[in-house]
Order: C-alpha cells, then sequence, then structure tokens
C-alpha cells in the first residue's frame, strides 16, 4: 500500500502495531505499507526518475522524519535532478488541528515563523515548495503567499516538462488553480445536500403534522 500523507503512512506503520502487537496481519500491513519515495527507491527496480531542473525548498513532516525518515525523499528529488535544500525546521507548527486551535494560535504562528515561512518568503518565484504532509502545505498557504506541492505532484510536473528545463514562476499554479476550483464545487455540492435535507425533514414533518 503506497500512502501519500505522511501521518496516514504513520498510523499503519508504527501506532497500529503498537496498538496490536500480536496481531499477524497488522505486522503484515506494518511492513507492506510505503511512502510514494519508499516504494520508488525500495520496491520498484531501475525505475528512472522524470528530471526536472529546478530549485526547491523542502519541508519535511514530523511523522515522515520520525518515523519513516526523509532519505528516501531525498534520494528520489537527486534523481530528478532537483536542486534542493531540506530546511533544519523542525515543526511547521500546524500539527494536525493544533493550529487551528484559538490558544495555541501564536503558538503555530511562532514555529512556522521560526525558520519555514522566512524561508519560503525569501525563496524565488520559481522556486518549488515541496511538502508532503497536508498540514505543512496548509501551514504555509496560510502563512506565506506560496502553494507547497507534494512529491508525487513535482514528479507530474516534471513529466510534463519532458524534462526541458523551465523557470517560470509560481510553479505550482497548474496544480492550485484546479484543486481550489475542485474545492469550490465539493462545498457547492455539499451546501446543496445540506439544503435538500433539510427541505426534505421540513416537508416530512409538515406532511407528519398534517396527517396527525
Amino acid at each position: 500500500m503506497v500512502v501519500l500523507e505522511p501521518s496516514c503512512c504513520s498510523v499503519f506503520r508504527d501506532e497500529l502495531n503498537g496498538l496490536m502487537p500480536d496481531s499477524e496481519r497488522a505486522h503484515r500491513l506494518m511492513e507492506s505499507t510505503f511512502t510514494l519515495s519508499e516504494f520508488l527507491e525500495k520496491i520498484v527496480k531501475d525505475y528512472e526518475a522524470p528530471k526536472l531542473k529546478r530549485k526547491a525548498i523542502v519541508q519535511g513532516h514530523c511523522h515522515h522524519k520520525a518515523i519513516m525518515r526523509l532519505d528516501d525523499e531525498e534520494a528520489v528529488m537527486k534523481k530528478m535532478a532537483l536542486d534542493f535544500q531540506t530546511l533544519d525546521s523542525g515543526c511547521c507548527g500546524m500539527a494536525g488541528a493544533f493550529g487551528y486551535e484559538a490558544d495555541k494560535y501564536e503558538v503555530s504562528i511562532a514555529c512556522g515563523e521560526r525558520a519555514l515561512f522566512p524561508a519560503v518568503r525569501k525563496a524565488d518565484p520559481s522556486t518549488l515548495i515541496i511538502a508532503d504532509g497536508f498540514s505543512c502545505k496548509g501551514q504555509i498557504e496560510q502563512g506565506t503567499s506560496r502553494h507547497a506541492l507534494h512529491l508525487a505532484e513535482v514528479m507530474a510536473l516534471a513529466i510534463r516538462n519532458g524534462g526541458s528545463e523551465t523557470q517560470a514562476p509560481y510553479p505550482e499554479k497548474s496544480f492550485v488553480e484546479p484543486r481550489v476550483r475542485a474545492q469550490h464545487g465539493s462545498m457547492k455540492r455539499a451546501a446543496a445536500i445540506a439544503l435538500f435535507t433539510i427541505a426534505g425533514g421540513l416537508a416530512l414533518r409538515w406532511l407528519w403534522k398534517r396527517s396527525s
């Protein structure tokens, strides 16, 4: 099983086995769960990474660094010919729901301002911002003017470019705009379903009162 979100991967690699240490199935699942970079480096033999000659700064997710490590991630990026810097930034500050809680907001922002936010703000517009973690991506989006891409999206960008060197600014735009449109569409559908459910409930209540 290849998991893109590091914290989800760590559930099967660490927490599941801790909760069910005597379960053979839990242990097999633990051994069969990989991040994308681990899968490419450890399972896929002699794969050819798409090339993308760009500068990049990388924010490692806390679970990724603690449980899976970033060695395979960095190996893939080297094969892609990326000129990358892995930030020594510690936690991004979002940490799941932590950064959304009012009493922890200042701490969350202070974590981001320690190293991550300044590095992202200082980066050239053509530099890739890479973060696999959902929390890290959200923190970067809300604390700076940039959007981070997952390694899978960076590889897709490399495939689209066909290995040609390009330094167009804000390389994330081609992914972010469709993502925002999809989110808005999802929110509209959810609102429509909620309104339909409420209207249906009111209609049933009216019919029940009328019949009684």
